[in-house]
């Protein structure tokens, strides 16, 4: 399916690997101008490298607000518009409810919710313009169901309740907006992997009793979902919040 990406001027963040990373590759293969954003310098360079040289990175704090705005601002100064903004930014902290300090509740909520809040709005601005623009959120099944951490899984569902209410509010000028759940999914860099290597037989205990796939998700079977998203063939998809996880989700929606 040629998803008519081509030339189209996108923006990832957390984009230096991981899900972010298989984004980005994705996007490229479609002949998108693709563009990531990660707090690492270094890693940046190094997923450029990796991605052929072909992204153009910006390293920014997306958890200040300046570094936010200056984010926008020099990514359309470079490439007249901003098509599609994926918001992949995101981490979890802290421990059971009672047990984590409220520094980390506002650490959590600055870089899993109000950093895509920030980014939609200023991307929205430039969308609004042009009269088409695509965002797409990566969120959690967390965030529709309880599990994980309670700091991300709050988050997280913050997250999905904002992408409605943008999305109705924006679908008129053009934009859509969407978000994407993934399950539980092995990279590299990632949590799981580590976990897998510490507890091999626990970890596969876990999947065998809690994804019915009976394995890990992979960050490129995220990224097929987004760049459909993003594309003009689910050009009524508005609003939805999409589960990414071999039917790991207990949720019957």
């Amino acid at each position: 399916m040629d998803l008519q990406l081509q030339g189209k001027n996108v923006l990832i963040t957390g984009g230096s690997k991981g899900i972010g990373k298989a984004i980005a590759e994705a996007f490229l293969a479609e002949g998108a101008n693709v563009s990531i954003a990660a707090r690492g310098l270094e890693a940046l360079e190094q997923a450029k490298e990796e991605l052929g040289g072909k992204v153009t990175i910006f390293p920014a704090d997306l958890t200040k607000a300046e570094e936010r705005e200056k984010l926008i601002a020099c990514f359309v100064a470079e490439h007249g518009t901003i098509d599609v903004l994926i918001n992949n930014a995101g981490g979890s902290n802290g421990g059971k409810a009672m047990e984590t300090e409220m520094d980390l509740f506002y650490e959590a909520m600055e870089l899993n919710y109000f950093s895509a809040i920030h980014l939609s709005k200023l991307a929205v601005l430039h969308m609004k313009k042009a009269g088409t623009g695509s965002i797409v959120n990566i969120t959690s099944i967390f965030g529709r169901e309880s599990g994980g951490k309670v700091t991300y899984n709050n988050a997280k569902s913050a997250l999905i309740s904002f992408t409605k209410s943008l999305a109705d509010e924006v679908i008129a000028d053009g934009v859509r907006v969407n978000s994407i759940a993934p399950g539980s999914i092995l990279h590299e860099t990632g949590n799981w992997k580590k976990r897998l290597e510490a507890d091999p037989e626990g970890i596969q205990a876990f999947v065998d009793n809690e994804i019915p796939a009976g394995r890990f998700g992979t960050p490129e079977e995220v990224a097929n979902v987004a760049v459909f998203l993003a594309s003009d063939q689910a050009s009524w998809i508005v609003g939805a919040s999409i589960n990414v996880d071999g039917g790991q989700s207990r949720m019957n929606f």
